[in-house]
């Protein structure tokens, strides 16, 4: 297989609408999640989410195409565009029918969805805007995407839910690996925090409900964890192959060495450890290195009892007695969920880590709960020399994704 590089990514989230602001935050332990006094929050038990400030479309889009996109598919192309300029691409020579383009989403356009339905109800099918099927599909963030960009190549939108970006990435890594691609950007993006998907998300009992202290809500691993902080945002990066990459002189920021994804074929959302462990197995596997040689893990940890268990579990089950060589960090408990993105904005955040040899923390883990007793790095970071760093996305379904990441070296 052909070696895979990550040459440039791209942020939107409530830690920073861009890689540089993102990973300054989240080394430094800071947290994204910040109290809704919008009325239209009234009359949710939630008020407290990830949400994405100081976006501005006009920056991205011209005014009228801002207003033809949902929000989540406009997030999505404004961290392919940040990619695509920290790559260098532009100005350089590539065929635009060998780069391609994977971004996926959990939920789509809601926000759109929302508001045509009030319109329908209110005042009848004709105010139905004729931009709402290309606002609300899955697919639109993805497509707007390549006409943004150029890229000519495959095109599609994976939907796994909570794993729905590192599946992304980790096709993109296959197609370019097996010489199908040359240039592929990757990732998720998602723009789901309103009312009707807090009520939902609220009655399944998975939310935290911690509104008098919004940055200590999000918890992973802690005894006192209620459940996860929603979030928003879009996290791509622009995968290349090597000689690619190298031919045209530009930066390499890591490889993407492993993937794997299973499904626990079980239950709806209850997760089955075995399918997380499964998934880290084949990721590593597939990268080449030892367990051994695996120094970090993102992990997928939301901060829900049952989740954090099984993830737990299933790292004990993978690591065994290599397990005192590794360290595990949950950074959404800094950038709360961002759903179909979560797996971007982390596998950028576990690059950053390999390549400025420090470990972001958990913050807010006080207590840990003694069943998940695995080696953590608590609300401080720490200094690493690893050369691998493994990132999970579990998501309802079954659905899970497993990442390896190696640190370049020419």
């Amino acid at each position: 297989m052909r070696k895979v590089v990550v040459t440039g990514f791209g942020v939107i989230s409530s830690s920073g609408n861009d890689p540089e602001t993102m990973w300054k935050n989240i080394s430094s332990g800071k947290s994204g999640i910040r109290y809704m006094d919008d009325p239209v929050f009234d009359e949710s038990p939630v008020r407290i989410a990830g949400k994405v400030d100081d976006f501005l479309a006009e920056t991205y889009f011209c005014a009228k195409d801002a207003k033809k996109y949902d929000k989540y598919i406009q997030f999505a192309v404004a961290a392919a565009l940040q990619a695509v300029e920290m790559s260098g691409l532009e100005g350089a020579d590539w065929d635009p029918e060998r780069a391609g383009v994977y971004v996926g989403s959990g939920i789509g356009g809601i926000e759109t969805i929302m508001k045509n339905h009030e319109a329908f109800l209110a005042k009848g099918a004709r105010r139905v805007s004729p931009f709402m099927i290309p606002m609300m599909i899955v697919n639109m963030a993805s497509g707007v995407v390549a006409i943004r960009t150029g890229f000519k190549g495959a095109n599609y939108a994976p939907v796994s839910a909570c794993a729905t970006a590192n599946n992304a990435i980790g096709e993109a890594f296959l197609s370019i690996a097996h010489g199908q691609a040359d240039v592929m950007l990757a990732g998720g993006s998602d723009a789901g925090i309103q009312p009707f998907l807090l009520a939902g998300f609220s009655s399944m009992k998975a939310l935290s409900t911690r509104n008098d202290v919004p940055e200590q809500a999000s918890r992973p691993f802690d005894s006192g964890r209620d459940g996860f902080v929603m979030a928003e945002g879009a996290a791509v990066l622009l995968l290349e192959e090597e000689g690619h990459a190298r031919r045209r002189e530009a930066t390499i920021l890591g490889e993407v060495v492993g993937y794997g994804a299973t499904c626990d074929a079980g239950h709806i959302t209850s997760p089955d450890f075995l399918g997380g462990a499964r998934a880290m197995e084949i990721a590593i596997r597939q990268s080449g290195a030892s367990v051994a040689e695996i120094g970090y893990i993102n992990a997928h940890a939301t901060g829900t009892k049952e989740g954090d268990r099984s993830e737990a579990a299933a790292i004990r089950s993978v690591f065994g007695d290599s397990l005192e060589t590794v360290k595990v960090s949950a950074t959404k408990s800094m950038t709360g969920h961002l759903f179909g993105a979560a797996g971007g904005i982390e596998a950028i955040i576990t690059l950053e880590t390999l390549r400025c040899g420090l470990l972001p923390p958990t913050i807010n883990l006080d207590a840990l709960d003694a069943e998940c007793d695995i080696p953590h790095i608590c609300n401080r970071a720490e200094q690493t020399s690893t050369c691998y760093a493994l990132s999970n996305s579990f998501g309802f379904g079954g659905h899970n994704a497993s990442l390896v990441f190696r640190k370049y070296e020419e």
